[in-house]
């Protein structure tokens, strides 16, 4: 396909979206095994439920394209995705490897929302208004996940696993009192914490 108009770049941009919920609809029941939280377990449980369901939103905008959504290998959420299965396979100690799940979680959920608000806008700019509903209703559930993740990492699972890097290396923990994490407002990246 020639990406003479906004029309066919839009169109590619669906199709590269398509193929990364398909390869996350493969990635998640991975990450729902590899993880021992419970509450991180559910978060991605529920995810996996929502990306199905974001597949189904983008087959009903192909179908109103009159346009297949296959075709397209989406190679930046492969390889997003590929550092998280390197992750699970390296077995860091269970609460790192949650803290480490979640900054990969968290690096797909801005990957898919920098996809999903680009189609949105290109949606309403041609005049598709149920595309561009569609897509902001995939757009806030990324949101919603991301909030979410960064919840769990800043008020448990990043503590747990400071402190497993502690126990493992025989540091002496009751010497310096832990900070309490900082209250902060929208998404916030996790892995720097």
């Amino acid at each position: 396909m020639e990406l003479n108009t906004l029309r066919a770049l839009y169109i590619d941009e669906l199709k590269d979206l398509y193929s990364a919920e398909h390869q996350i609809l493969k990635a998640l029941p991975k990450m729902i095994r590899a993880t021992t939280h419970r509450a991180l377990k559910d978060a991605f449980t529920d995810h996996l439920k929502q990306t199905e369901n974001q597949v189904k939103r983008l087959d009903r905008i192909f179908a109103t394209l009159d346009a297949s959504p296959k075709g397209k290998k989406c190679h930046g959420m492969e390889g997003v995705l590929e550092e998280g299965a390197e992750l699970i396979r390296g077995r860091p100690e269970p609460q790192v490897l949650d803290a480490g799940l979640i900054s990969a979680a968290q690096h797909v959920e801005h990957y898919e929302m920098a996809g999903y608000g680009t189609v949105r806008t290109w949606a309403a700019k041609l005049g598709r208004e149920d595309d561009a509903r569609l897509l902001q209703e995939t757009l806030d559930e990324e949101r919603t996940a991301d909030e979410l993740l960064t919840k769990l990492a800043t008020q448990s699972i990043n503590i747990d696993a400071d402190r497993e890097v502690e126990l493992s290396t025989g540091s002496e923990t009751t010497d310096k009192p832990r900070p309490k994490p900082k209250s902060t407002k929208g998404p916030q990246p996790t892995a720097h914490r």
